[in-house]
């Protein structure tokens, strides 16, 4: 169903070079994964993505319920052959949606109650019925329903969506081992990852870490993070969390991803990263090249004939001037987003194989730093994850 190797471990940090192999693709880590919320990464097809080298993405269960609905995806065939996808997918949970959609929930022990933003009907997400959802999608990674606290929250807050999040984790890991029982050879069950919370309170984390790495899910991540806190506080979560995770089973850090966040994550021992940010940025003009983060409808821009990055070698760079996009995205033509959502998408796929390549090499701490330096440099490495 699925397993987990690692390659390598850097001396010089708590990096890990490894693989993550799913019925549907094996996949290098630490790895990237693009969001597909709805079945699409925004602005690409299926194909644009895979030919970036890109064979795991992610898709969202609260999203994919709501519209087209995961009984007509089963039918289907499963979200795979309904996208065309032939990577791994992972599905989050819905749980960063009891954060970001506060005024259209109710939390319970039960679970949590939705009103869906599209109609205004009512849906009960359990632990249980959210296994049961992704399962119907097809996932190769499942993610078990959490509850994600907001920030500032106070000591208290926290603990309360820790242990939650805990017995709901408990009851979503006895639904699914149920149900792989019940599978012959567990097929068309995906892998279910626990998630610990705990804000930014340290002695939660822990708590957190020991309670859900203690039970028998193949992978753990890291929830919670990037909603609101300063960029300190984020790191100082990662750096005390990650080392506290399963040292055998993969870890994610969920929704955090600007290029300094994965090499610092990385360097805590982090394997798998997802983020909006390079889609979203692509879509609304911005880029990330080899000489910083880039606005494309800055003025400058006007009369610049060159590739938006010289370091880039891909169809976005070698066919396409900055004029042209800028022209583009002020025109309101469609082809803007499409040029820097896939630049961007290729930007952090050389990134994520440089930081395999240093880790297969053991260069990896000085990677690290020559990275390190240039978004320093250019002032693009405080860029909020997203």
């Amino acid at each position: 169903m699925l397993e987990f190797q690692i390659t390598q471990l850097d001396t010089g940090s708590g990096a890990r070079r490894g693989r993550l192999a799913t019925p549907r693709a094996v996949v290098e880590t630490p790895v990237f994964m693009p969001i597909g919320t709805q079945g699409s990464v925004k602005a690409l097809s299926q194909q644009e993505v895979a030919s970036l080298g890109y064979r795991l993405i992610l898709g969202n269960t609260y999203h994919l319920h709501l519209r087209p609905g995961e009984e007509l995806i089963r039918r289907a065939g499963g979200l795979h052959r309904f996208i065309g996808w032939d990577g791994a997918i992972l599905t989050d949970s819905g749980g960063f949606q009891i954060f970001s959609l506060e005024s259209r929930r109710r939390i319970s022990d039960e679970g949590v109650l939705f009103r869906s933003h599209i109609d205004g009907s009512e849906h009960l997400f359990t632990p249980e019925n959210v296994v049961d959802i992704q399962a119907a999608l097809g996932s190769d990674i499942m993610m078990a329903l959490d509850e994600c606290p907001p920030y500032p929250c106070d000591r208290e807050r926290a603990r309360v969506a820790m242990e939650r999040t805990h017995v709901w984790a408990r009851r979503a890991l006895e639904h699914w081992q149920r149900r792989c029982s019940e599978s012959p050879r567990r097929v068309g069950i995906g892998a279910l990852f626990g998630i610990v919370q705990g804000s930014v309170y340290p002695e939660l984390r822990a708590e957190s870490a020991a309670v859900i790495g203690g039970m028998p899910f193949p992978g753990v991540a890291i929830g919670g993070v990037s909603v609101g806190e300063p960029r300190e506080l984020i790191e100082a979560v990662i750096q005390h969390t990650a080392p506290l995770l399963p040292a055998h089973k993969p870890r994610y850090l969920m929704g955090l991803g600007t290029p300094r966040d994965l090499l610092e994550a990385v360097a805590a021992g982090v394997d798998m990263f997802d983020c909006v940010l390079p889609t979203r940025l692509g879509r609304n003009g911005s880029a990330y090249t080899s000489r910083g983060r880039i606005n494309l409808k800055a003025a400058r821009f006007t009369e610049d004939f060159g590739p938006i990055d010289p370091e880039c070698d891909a169809w976005c760079c070698r066919h396409y001037a900055a004029a042209y996009i800028r022209h583009l995205y002020k025109a309101g033509e469609i082809l803007a987003a499409r040029i820097l959502t896939y630049h961007n998408l290729a930007f952090y796929a050389r990134l994520m194989e440089g930081i395999r390549a240093a880790l297969d090499t053991g260069t990896f701490s000085s990677f690290r730093a020559e990275w390190l330096n240039r978004l320093r440099d250019n002032g693009s490495g405080d860029d909020a994850g997203a």
